[in-house]
C-alpha cells in the first residue's frame, strides 16, 4: 500500500498541508489522480450520493467534472484532531447553457494510517451567481499561491 503524506495524527501545518494538496488534486479535474487520494473502499456522502470505493469516485468525479464546467475550488481547513480534518469549501462553475454557480460547502475527512482519506462526508449548497460576481480567477489547474483564500475574499 503507498503512502500519502502528511499522514496522521495531523498538527495544523500538516492539515494545512493535506487541504492543500486536496484542493490542488481537485482542482486538477482528473477523476484517476484524485481518486488514488481515497482508499480502496473509501465511503462519501456527497450531497445525496453515496459514492463507495475508488472506482465509484472515480465514476462520481467524471461525470460531476463533465457537468460543472470551469470549475475553480478553494478549500479552507476548518478544525483537525488526530486523523480528522475539517475544512469548509467554496468553488464556482458554469453549467452547458453558461449560467455560472458558487457552491459552498462543508467536510468532514477521516484518513488511514497512510494518509488515505477513508470517509468524506460533504454538505453542499449551490448559489446561481452572474458572470460578473465571480471571484476565482486563475488558469484551470492548480490555484496560485498569491491568489486569495476563503477568508481573504469575504466568503
Amino acid at each position: 500500500m503507498t503512502t500519502r503524506p502528511p499522514l496522521p495524527p495531523f498538527t495544523e501545518a500538516t492539515a494545512i498541508l493535506k487541504v492543500r494538496a486536496a484542493e490542488d488534486g481537485w482542482n486538477s479535474r482528473d477523476p484517476a489522480r484524485v481518486a488514488t487520494a481515497y482508499t480502496l473502499d473509501t465511503v462519501w456522502r456527497n450531497r445525496a450520493e453515496f459514492p463507495r470505493g475508488r472506482q465509484e469516485v472515480e465514476a462520481f468525479l467524471t461525470k460531476k467534472w463533465a457537468r460543472e464546467l470551469e470549475y475553480r475550488l478553494i478549500k479552507e481547513l476548518w478544525a483537525f484532531t488526530g486523523n480528522r480534518i475539517a475544512v469548509r469549501f467554496a468553488y464556482e462553475w458554469r453549467n452547458a447553457e453558461g449560467t455560472w454557480f458558487r457552491s459552498y460547502g462543508n467536510e468532514n475527512w477521516e484518513f488511514n494510517d497512510d494518509g488515505l482519506m477513508a470517509h468524506r462526508f460533504a454538505s453542499i449548497n449551490d448559489l446561481e451567481i452572474r458572470e460578473s460576481d465571480r471571484k476565482f480567477f486563475w488558469e484551470l489547474g492548480r490555484r496560485p499561491d498569491d491568489h486569495p483564500g476563503l477568508s481573504e475574499l469575504g466568503l
